[in-house]
């Protein structure tokens, strides 16, 4: 991993400048004697069209994958927060820096770090826009010194009782497309497997086949890209193989999420499908065998009955919209 030592914006760039540091972090596996004891509880956060993720770990450490749309400015996440009794955040990870993923990244710092007990360490994949949206995270960064690492392949986090490594962004030199560079993370728990890859699309997912193979097996698997025909391609679920998956995204979504192609697919692979648009927030517990599902509404979990339920698309052509749109020209957030 890279710790972040200096954010700068220059003109409308914005700049990650980092020097290689493995604190807090380790790039070999994880050694746990003894038995789990405990749950670790993963919280689908119902955000609309965006993504937020809550891990809790038996100790109570703490993870959160995304944090909603910039238009909520957190406030979904923070109230969702609150109702669980979250302290303070461990680890905050921004998967990728589109609006829709970090929109409550700054409102979050801002309220853990004054009104709760903070943030311990922010993630990042280094590749930055120039969003009002991400400026305003860089800003809340800067301003109560979270300590901020961008990773990559290779890169393995702590976090208590689970094994959490880094799929993606590529190691080394990526290049600057956004969705490329999508975090990815693989989170062990006893013989529980989960994955999650942000926006990842066909070209990161190819090369994470390519890459890690049988490692990408998953008993849970958080739909890349909000179920867009872009991610959960042939050759990555032929890796995947997952007996869950959650999708994250509205009910009518203007981008047709999720698309017709992956309920079915989902369906054909007979996997137990959850929609946050129609079973709300969604919540996976696992003591590292047996797993449970929660949902805040109840709805089939099959995907044939989800692809019925979904709203008919009004237009042929919003499959082809690749990610909301955050105007650089919104008006700032408080």
């Amino acid at each position: 991993m890279k710790r972040v030592l200096l954010i700068i914006l220059v003109a409308a760039m914005l700049v990650l400048a980092g020097c290689a540091d493995g604190t807090g972090t380790d790039n070999g596996e994880q050694t746990v004697e003894g038995e789990i004891d405990g749950d670790l509880e993963i919280h689908h956060i119902d955000v609309g069209q965006a993504d937020a993720t809550l891990l809790i770990e038996p100790s109570g450490e703490t993870m959160l994958i995304d944090s909603g749309d910039w238009p909520q400015a957190g406030s979904d996440v923070i109230e969702y927060l609150e109702d669980q009794d979250v302290d303070r955040i461990d680890h905050l990870v921004a998967t990728h820096a589109h609006a829709d993923h970090i929109g409550g990244h700054d409102e979050v710092i801002e309220h853990y770090e004054t009104e709760r007990n903070g943030i311990g360490t922010a993630y990042d994949s280094g590749v930055a826009t120039t969003s009002q949206t991400y400026e305003r995270y860089l800003d809340a960064i800067e301003d109560h010194d979270v300590e901020l690492l961008v990773v990559e392949d290779g890169d393995h986090i702590e976090f208590g009782d689970a094994n959490v490594d880094v799929l993606n962004p590529p190691e080394g030199d990526s290049g600057s497309d956004i969705h490329d560079n999508s975090v990815a993370l693989s989170i062990e728990f006893g013989e529980f497997s989960y994955l999650t890859t942000g926006d990842a699309e066909s070209g990161a997912e190819q090369r994470m086949v390519d890459e890690h193979g049988e490692q990408l097996e998953a008993d849970a698997y958080q739909a890349g890209h909000h179920g867009s025909t872009t991610s959960s391609t042939t050759p990555f679920m032929d890796q995947v193989t997952p007996d869950v998956a959650i999708i994250s995204s509205a009910y009518d979504s203007q981008y047709g999420h999720p698309n017709d192609e992956v309920l079915e697919d989902f369906a054909d692979r007979d996997i137990e499908t959850y929609w946050t648009a129609v079973h709300g927030d969604v919540v996976l517990t696992t003591d590292g065998n047996d797993v449970e599902l929660e949902t805040e509404h109840e709805f089939s979990t099959d995907a044939a009955d989800l692809l019925e339920e979904k709203p008919a698309d009004d237009d042929d052509t919003q499959a082809s919209i690749t990610h909301p749109i955050d105007v650089p020209t919104a008006p700032l957030v408080g």
